[in-house]
This record gives C-alpha cells, structure tokens and sequence, in this order.
C-alpha cells in the first residue's frame, strides 16, 4: 500500500471530530470551559508579546541597530501583522485547538501538520525555557536589591558556568578583558560543590517558576484567565508610567545617528525584536475555550498586536532617548537607565514588574502547548492520553504535566541565547506556513460564506509582488550578486545559503502571483516572515532541521499508522 503522506482533513471532518460525543450544551459538563471573551483575548495576546523582549532583549537590539530598532519593531509588527491575519483568517473558519497544527491538516495534509505540530513544540516548549531562564535572572536581581543572596551556582545553567570557567583559565593571570558577566558565572563554576568532575549548577528558580505556572494552567481556563489579566493591566501600567517618565529625561542627541550600524546593524535585533512577538498566536489554541471563536478570536490577535508594537516602539524610543546605544548591551534594559539617571528606586519597580510580566508569557505559553498536543492526541498522532481533559479542572491535565517537564528540566542547564534563536525560527516556520496555507484553503461552502466571519480582505498580488521583489532586487543588486562570490572559506559562505532560499521563494511566489492572482496580504506574510528567517544564520537552520529531522523519524515509526485517517 503507498504511503499517502499529503491526506487532508477536511473542514467539515475537522468540526465533526471536536463535536463528536457532546453537543453545544453538554460542553461545559464534557469539554473545555467557553470562558474567553474578545477582552481577555486582548489582554492574553499582550500577556504573550509584553514580556521579556520589553524587560531584556530590546537592550541587545538597541546596541546593535542604535535609535533606529525602533523601524525593526514596525517591520516585525508589520510581518506579525500579515501572519496575525492569516491565523485570524483560519480561526475564524476552524474554530478549534490546535493552531497552525489543525490550520496546516485542512491545507496541507497530514506530514505538514505533523511537521509544523512538531515545529510548535520548539515553539512553545524551549520558547518558555528562554522565559523561564529570563524570569530567573529577574527574581535574583530582585531579590539582591533586597539583601538576598542566592549563591550563584543555582541560578544559572551547567553551560555557561562551564564555558565561563575555561574562559578565565585561559586568561590567566589577565581578566582585564573578561566581563563582569563571566567572571561571575566562572566564580559559579569554583563555588559549586560536585562529584569529581561534575559540578552541581542548576538554574532552580527557573525549575520554581516553571512548577508554578504548571500548576495555574493544571487547575484551569477561568484561574488562567484571572491571573492574566491582573499581572497584564499591573505591567501595562508600569510600560507606560516608564515611557511618560523616561520622556523627561530623554536627549535627543542620543537619537543621532538614528542607524549607526546601518540597516545590517539594526537586522542583527531581529531574533531578539521577534522573539517579543512570538506569543499572540498562542491565542488561536484557545478557540475552544472561547465564548464566540469565529468573532473574537481575529480581534483578540489583531487588537493585541497593534497594542504591544505601540508600546514597543515608545519604550525603544525612550530608551535609546535616554543613554547612548553602546551603553545597552545589558539585561535589564530599562532598570538599567532608570539608574543612569539616579532614579534608582523606579528601578525596583521595574523589577517587579519585570517578574510579573515574565511570568505572565509563561502562562500563555504553557497554556498553549497542551492544547496543540491535544488536537494531535484526537488525530491519533500522539497517545491518546495527551487528549483527555480532567473531569474536575475541564483542562487536558497529562499535555500539561507533560509540558511542565519538558520546560522545567531544560531550563534547569540551557542558555538564553541558544534558546531564543531557536524558537524565533521556529516560530517563523510556523508563520510561513500558516500564509501559504491560506492560499491554498478550499472554498467556502454556502454555510460559511454566508457567516459574518473574519476574512482577509482580498488584494490582487497579480503585478504587486513581481514588481515589488523586481524593484528590491535592483536596488540590492550588488549585494544580492555578492552571495554568488564563493572565497573558499566555507565558514564565511555557509550564513549566506538561507538568503538562496528566500530568493528562489521570492520569484516562484512572483510567478505564481501574476499567473494565479494571489492574495496579496498571505503572499507578503509568506515572504516577510521568510527573509526574517535568512537573518538567523545557517547554524540555526541545521539545528532547526536537525529537530524536524527527528520528528519525522518518530511521524513514520509511531504516527503515521496511528493516524485516524489511517483506519
């Protein structure tokens, strides 16, 4: 028998599968908890995006793209904005858990659901592995302002104290050129107590948060809800008390030169800017928990999302506004010049608010991740173990304890920076497919095109995208001949591989717009959030790949035959 890897899952098979067993009003008895209305959508969307990009990573980008990270932050709200209204586009048409997985099942088939199901894992689960180490190092700052010392080896990863360490060793007798950062994570490595070689170093507060954001989600929809909204409306309120007060102390000077390391330069933030946003598609897995999906779902995403790029843009404003660029390579950005200008206790505030708004990422996340597992458990991808939903609770209880281990044991010993790359390209993955996907999406049926529904607003990409990738490849003509100048040293070459990829992407999308009149918003969704993934390197493509090459490994050993569509 051959093997048919593109099977689809219709529409109508996809919303008879989520009915079967119970009707509308057996539910909530049955089901998942219909709690979620267009404002607590709004606020778990902005829950997701304002968090450890606004406390953390916007430091990094602002030391390497100056003033100007501000125009990275409306590109990548503008890419996110493109996605945002594709994933509104499907979850107004399939309103279930499950996400980009279910979205890709109706237009792919079953391999490509189970890939980009695969993909959301690295989203979602090492997503909240680099929040949970981000989180840990916010609680300890914290409670250092406070006289609390915990010693060093239980609040970092194995890794870094152990690079640290050989670091320092090879510097001798000469630290002048080790940063404060390594020494402490070297002094980490000498403190630790160990076992001959091995030394006991594990990030603990990170495994705490972890357990504890496990045990909210564990216990339900309306507790998660509840929890959502105070830490969103508290952190909301400290971004904007921040930006009204840093507007004081802003010099304008600071703003000039607005790109001083050029558009590369200000390219370079774009795992960091990203990674700020990679949170409101985890709205979409809620569909079932929400009281009318088809409607507020699509306003949840795109409310959140204008929300969050405004926010982001005002604070990178202030905050290159009120020190030099060079002085922000740091990882609590905004402390950090709030104490530069000697209001040192803003900065405790801050720091607060840092910990509230981490933890509250943590939650969507955590929240999400379960829910696409569930979707795969029902297909028969996963054991059916992942779907069951606790008769107390109404919340699919192994997915989460499943989840809360694969996020707690690797933020006990991983990186923050590994970990961000990653989940920024997987998300990006996952935000390609989900636009093409929406090109590819068979035609309404009488029901639903007589729906009040979400839909995209059709722009005939016919002459726009030729013209548009026509004009781009002119005015960087040289640069793009540039990647064709093979020196010999593949170790310089082998970054600029993923750049073909997107060129070749570019003109089968221009073709096939003037050939097929595309829609023009899925079309730039696509191609946007592809060029944003050239920028994260080629060893993070091979990792990437690397990660999907086991899934497909477990996909043909275990899922494809327990696939229902199988039977």
């Amino acid at each position: 028998m051959p093997l048919n890897l593109f099977r689809k899952k219709s529409i109508d098979l996809i919303m008879k599968d989520r009915q079967a067993g119970f009707s509308d009003a057996e539910t909530e008895a049955e089901g998942l908890r219909r709690v979620l209305s267009v404002k607590d959508l709004t606020l778990m969307g902005i829950a997701a995006v304002i968090g450890a990009g606004i406390f953390s990573t916007i430091g990094n980008a602002a030391f390497n793209g100056g003033p100007g990270v501000s125009i990275l932050f409306i590109i990548t709200a503008i890419t996110c904005g493109f996605s945002a209204m594709c994933y509104a586009e499907f979850a107004s048409r399939i309103p279930v858990a499950g996400s980009a997985y279910t979205y890709a099942y109706a237009s792919f088939g079953e391999l490509i659901a189970w890939i980009i199901g695969w993909d959301l894992l690295m989203e979602y689960a090492i997503g909240n592995i680099a929040v949970a180490i981000s989180w840990s190092e916010y609680f300890t700052n914290l409670l250092e302002g406070f006289g609390i010392h915990i010693p060093a080896y239980l609040t970092m990863d194995y890794l870094s104290a152990s690079k640290a360490h050989a670091e320092v060793i090879a510097a001798g007798t000469d630290l002048s050129k080790i940063s404060d950062k390594v020494q402490f994570a070297a002094q980490a490595w000498n403190t630790a107590p160990g076992l001959g070689s091995f030394k006991f170093i594990a990030d603990i507060p990170a495994l705490a948060i972890v357990f504890l954001i496990t045990y909210l989600v564990y216990i339900g929809i309306r507790e998660t809800k509840r929890a959502t909204n105070a830490m969103v409306f508290l952190k909301v309120g400290v971004v904007v008390a921040v930006v009204l007060l840093g507007f004081f102390y802003v010099k304008p000077a600071n703003w000039t030169p607005f790109l001083p390391n050029g558009f590369e330069g200000m390219m370079k933030g774009v795992s960091g800017v990203f990674f700020a946003y990679i949170g409101f598609d985890a709205i979409s897995t809620t569909a079932e928990e929400c009281k009318n999906p088809q409607r507020d779902l699509p306003k949840g995403m795109i409310y959140s999302l204008i929300i969050c790029t405004i926010l982001y843009i005002l604070v990178a404003l202030v905050l290159t506004g009120m020190v030099n660029y060079k002085e922000l390579q740091v990882e609590d950005p905004l402390a950090f010049v709030f104490k530069n200008v000697g209001l040192d206790n803003i900065s405790y505030v801050i720091s607060i608010s840092a910990v509230i708004a981490t933890a509250s990422v943590m939650l969507i996340f955590q929240m999400g991740q379960p829910r696409i597992w569930m979707s795969m458990s029902r297909d028969g991808l996963l054991p059916e173990k992942f779907s069951s939903i606790h008769p107390k609770y109404k919340t699919p209880w192994f997915a989460t304890l499943v989840t809360g281990a694969v996020v707690a044991i690797p933020a006990l010993f991983m990186n923050l920076t590994e970990v961000t790359d990653l989940t920024s390209i997987g998300t990006l993955f996952a935000f390609v497919l989900v636009c093409a996907g929406v090109l590819i999406l068979p035609e309404e049926n009488a029901t639903e095109a007589n729906s009040k529904r979400f839909r995209i607003p059709y722009i005939n990409s016919k002459f726009i995208v030729p013209l548009l990738f026509a004009g781009i490849f002119i005015y960087f003509k040289q640069e793009i001949m540039s990647l064709f100048d093979y020196n010999g040293d593949w170790h310089v070459y082998k970054d600029k591989l993923p750049y073909f990829l997107f060129i070749l992407a570019a003109v089968i999308m221009s073709v096939l717009s003037f050939m097929k009149n595309l829609s023009l918003i899925p079309v730039l969704g696509m191609l946007s959030c592809l060029y944003l993934m050239t920028e994260l390197g080629y060893t993070n493509w091979l990792r990437f790949l690397i990660w999907l090459g086991l899934g497909l490994i477990i996909y043909f050993s275990y899922s494809y035959h327990k696939s229902k569509l199988n039977k």
